[in-house]
């Protein structure tokens, strides 16, 4: 998924093809921003009830801001977040990644391609947003095998098999797998791993199959063994599940940036950037993705291409890959990184934008049209009276385009509902069990 997404060789976020973006209804698919400016503005609302939990005063919120940082590995996407955000201002490279001004409201914003490179400063107050950022993270794919009647010679690990000097005892009980891609055999159409979720007979022979390992490998060994969910689910010979290490780091991360971290050592196993202790936590996370809200993933690679599912596993690094996130997996990630903050939810995402005001906020922007609308300029005669039919006829597409946004953002339909698949999850100071703005708590002014 690494090299396929973000391989500067060839790789679909960091390859600019003919000028094709791949958001939008011109591009592979749709995100809930896109869908309409009312989400983004309810994080936006989000922000401000969160900082007037900690802080109190809502004024201080705009002055106190002292950079924005995005992380981006695009370097096409960087430039077209510039251009809309900065207009001609200019962008400058940084030890770090590139800075530029925003033409709105002056502050500098840093583009940074890891959030290693994002300073990490224990007296600051660090907001962030993921949105639609886990389900592109590399995954593991584990299946539950049955006990082996014989024992193995080798163990399999990422440079190739090592011969062992003692062969291993038959095993005694199920083992876990990994599921590993290997270039497809001829006769496969496997396209993920379990029953393929997009490949139909007709479409083409994948150039890739996920493929069952024929040993235990450091990672089977090692990834299944870090939480008792996994475990729960090795008897259960057939048992798919799977694991995002990336994102498992990241969550802490963010934990730690926000409560401090429980050690004033990092945990050897992480990959990111030293937490120092924060004499006072402070900051929040909000993480928006698609996922099971309890559950662990099972078989959810997929590839997308113009609005469609297609095979993961063909075309590499022209269509994009996702995976579920396992929302569960973040908590646990969180919770175990820093004993200073608190995690709510996941809930659904129509219930944290209805409980945020989505509906509210849409009504007020249709009350603006229809102002809008009654104060326009009058034509004379029959040309006038076709302009204010016209007129009225635009209005009231543009008025049910809203109300269509909305409802698609927060709609339940079962299996497709972007109320229902995508989820939101929140990271904040440990403050009693307090709960967040949309996810049951509400605000004291």
């Amino acid at each position: 998924m690494r090299q396929c997404l973000t391989s500067p060789d060839g790789g679909y976020y960091t390859t600019h093809r003919d000028g094709r973006d791949q958001f939008g209804q011109k591009g592979d698919f749709v995100t809930s921003p896109e869908v309409s400016q009312v989400f983004g503005e309810l994080l936006g609302v989000w922000l401000v009830a969160e900082w007037m939990t900690q802080v109190s005063n809502f004024k201080t919120l705009a002055s106190s801001i002292e950079n924005i940082y995005l992380v981006e590995a695009s370097s096409s996407l960087r430039n077209a977040q510039k251009h809309l955000l900065c207009g001609d201002a200019v962008l400058e490279e940084t030890p770090t990644g590139y800075r530029s001004f925003s033409k709105y409201v002056g502050l500098p914003i840093t583009w940074c391609e890891d959030i290693r490179f994002v300073p990490n400063e224990p007296d600051k107050t660090p907001f962030i947003f993921a949105h639609e950022f886990f389900d592109a993270l590399p995954i593991h794919a584990f299946r539950s095998v049955p006990p082996s009647p014989t024992s193995s010679q080798t163990l399999s690990t990422p440079t190739g098999p090592i011969s062992l000097n003692r062969p291993n005892a038959v095993a005694q009980t199920p083992q876990w797998r990994e599921l590993l891609v290997l270039p497809a055999a001829a006769s496969s159409i496997t396209t993920s791993s379990s029953s393929p979720l997009s490949a139909k007979p007709k479409d083409p022979k994948p150039d890739f199959q996920l493929s069952l390992a024929k040993a235990s490998n450091p990672s089977s060994l090692l990834l299944p063994s870090q939480s008792q969910r996994y475990k729960d689910l090795l008897a259960t010979a057939g048992s798919v599940i799977e694991i995002s290490p990336e994102s498992h780091s990241y969550a802490a991360e963010f934990a730690r940036r926000i409560g401090g971290s429980k050690d004033s050592k990092r945990p050897a196993a992480s990959a990111m950037s030293p937490a120092p202790r924060k004499s006072e936590p402070s900051g929040a996370a909000l993480i928006l993705d698609y996922g099971p809200a309890s559950t662990i993933p099972t078989s959810t690679l997929r590839g997308i291409r113009s609005h469609q599912l297609v095979s993961p596993f063909s075309s590499p690094g022209e269509v994009d890959l996702s995976a579920d996130v396992d929302f569960m997996a973040l908590v646990e990630a969180a919770l175990g990184a820093s004993e200073n903050i608190e995690v709510h939810g996941p809930v659904e995402q129509g219930v944290f934008l209805e409980q945020l005001g989505i509906k509210q906020r849409s009504e007020m922007l249709i009350r603006g049209l229809e102002r809008q609308g009654g104060n326009g300029a009058e034509v004379a005669g029959g040309e006038g009276s076709r302009a204010q039919s016209d007129g009225a006829a635009d209005l009231e597409e543009r008025k049910k385009a809203l109300r269509v946004a909305v409802e698609r953002l927060v709609s339940r339909l079962p299996g497709r509902g972007m109320g229902v698949l995508y989820k939101a999850l929140a990271i904040v100071p440990e403050r009693g069990g307090k709960r967040p703005v949309g996810f049951g708590g509400g605000l004291s002014v």
